[in-house]
């Protein structure tokens, strides 16, 4: 299976944030998944060392708005590029292409990875595949969204939504079958 994982360009070596992104592309390696991030730096990076030291196969989607933005090419783990022109496209690659998606905690741009998966997932575009969101605040996040907005959100809506505390948990829901 092919995982999407988004989260935070921010990180760095020896950075909590950036084990754990080591830590999940390493369990998604050793469960025969390849994992597939936005190329560059951060989280992405260690997802992709992760996978790649376990022996697993790490696919980055590049941007050449990003690239425009900050250059410096795709992070040395990444074995397979799909380049993208805009910012746009790289997202609807990384979202329409996954199998599965697993988001660690990141900003704006997590964000918008994140959402659209779950959109496109809560209104048919795409088959119903996992969604885990990884760590506390995307928890806090959604569920400040959702008591906001109680009203527009059905509980089909928010059951696509899986959380959990650490990469293990995350990895172990995505073994599941999802309904």
């Amino acid at each position: 299976m092919k995982v999407a994982v988004f989260g935070s360009a921010n990180a760095h070596e020896g950075d909590e944030l950036y084990t754990l992104a080591c830590q999940l592309g390493k369990l998604l390696a050793e469960a025969g998944h390849a994992v597939m991030t936005g190329g560059y730096c951060g989280t992405m990076e260690a997802v992709s060392r992760g996978a790649v030291e376990a022996g697993g196969h790490s696919i980055g989607v590049t941007s050449q708005e990003i690239e425009a933005f900050r250059p410096g090419g795709p992070n040395p783990w990444v074995q397979e590029v799909i380049p993208s022109v805009t910012l746009g496209e790289r997202v609807a690659i990384l979202t329409r292409q996954a199998d599965a998606f697993i988001a660690l905690p990141g900003g704006v741009g997590t964000l918008v990875e994140a959402a659209m998966a779950f959109n496109l997932i809560a209104i048919g575009a795409i088959p119903v595949r996992h969604l885990i969101l990884i760590g506390k605040g995307w928890k806090q996040t959604f569920e400040a969204f959702f008591d906001g907005q109680n009203d527009n959100v059905n509980g089909q809506t928010r059951a696509i939504l899986q959380f959990a505390a650490d990469a293990e948990r995350a990895v172990a829901l995505l073994e599941q079958e999802k309904e």
